[in-house]
C-alpha cells in the first residue's frame, strides 16, 4: 500500500445495503478499538474545550455523522451526565441496520436519538444544530466531496465542528493491520481498518483541505493514538 498519498478503495461498509451477524460484529470490534486506543478523546476533550468557554444553550443540540453504532454518541452522552449538562443527541447514518443496532445499545440513554438521512441531501443541510461532530466519518470521502462537506458544515454549526479521524501513517497501518489478524478479527476489520488508515489525513492534507474550503478558524491537533482532532469555529 503507497501511503504517500489517500487510497481511494472504497471500504467493505461503505456498501448501504450491508446488513449481517458480520457488520454487528465489526461494530462491537469498532468499538473495543476505539476504548483500547482512546479513539473517544479527541471529541471528549474539544467538549471540555467548549464547555470551558461556555456551552451557552441549554439542551446542547448535538448531531454525530456517521453515526455507525452510536458508540460516540454514548460516550459523549456519559460526559454530559457526569459534568450536569444537558444534551440532545442525534445519531445520523444512511444504513438501517446500523441505526437499529445504535438504538438497541442506547436504550439507556434517552437523550440520543437516531435519524435516517442523506447527508448530501438539502432537507439535512437546511438542519441547524449547536455542535456537529464527525468521527471516523471524513476518510470515506474523496477530497472535492470533502471540501463541500467542510464548507456546509461549519455553516449548520452554530458554535462548531467537531472531527476525529485517522492519521494516515505506516506504523498505523501495519500496526492496525497485525492487531486485527493476531486477534482473529471479522473479514470487515480486516479488510476496512487498514484500508481506512490507507484513505486517512496527514497535517498536510488537512491543511489543503480546509485552505479550499475557505476555513481559517480552525484548530487542527494530533492526538494519540494517531487521529487528528479538527474543531471548525463557526464565524
Amino acid at each position: 500500500m503507497d501511503l504517500r498519498q489517500r487510497a481511494t478503495e472504497e471500504e467493505l461498509m461503505d456498501n448501504l445495503t450491508l446488513a449481517s451477524d458480520d457488520l454487528r460484529q465489526n461494530l462491537e470490534e469498532l468499538e473495543t478499538i476505539n476504548t483500547w486506543l482512546g479513539g473517544y478523546k479527541p471529541v471528549l476533550q474539544a467538549f471540555n474545550a467548549l464547555r470551558k468557554a461556555g456551552l451557552q444553550t441549554t439542551p446542547l443540540h448535538i448531531a454525530d455523522l456517521g453515526c455507525g453504532g452510536g458508540d460516540t454518541l454514548r460516550r459523549i452522552a456519559e460526559w454530559g451526565r457526569r459534568r450536569g449538562e444537558k444534551l440532545a443527541l442525534v445519531g445520523i447514518d444512511a444504513n438501517p441496520f446500523m441505526l437499529d443496532y445504535a438504538a438497541a445499545r442506547s436504550r439507556e440513554y434517552p437523550e440520543i436519538r437516531y435519524e435516517q438521512a442523506d447527508v448530501f441531501g438539502a432537507p439535512f443541510q437546511a438542519q441547524q444544530y449547536d455542535v456537529i461532530t464527525a468521527s471516523l466519518f471524513c476518510h470515506h470521502f474523496p477530497d472535492a466531496q470533502l471540501v463541500t462537506f467542510l464548507r456546509t458544515w461549519q455553516q449548520q454549526a452554530r458554535r462548531c465542528v467537531i472531527i476525529n479521524d485517522l492519521h494516515r501513517h505506516w506504523l498505523a497501518y501495519h500496526s492496525i493491520r497485525w492487531l486485527t489478524r493476531l486477534f482473529r478479527g471479522s473479514y470487515l476489520v480486516q479488510n476496512d481498518a487498514p484500508l481506512s488508515v490507507a484513505r486517512a489525513f496527514t497535517r498536510h492534507d488537512w491543511q489543503r483541505l480546509l485552505q479550499q474550503a475557505d476555513i481559517t478558524n480552525y484548530r487542527l491537533r494530533w492526538c494519540w493514538a494517531f487521529r487528528w482532532q479538527v474543531i471548525l469555529w463557526s464565524d
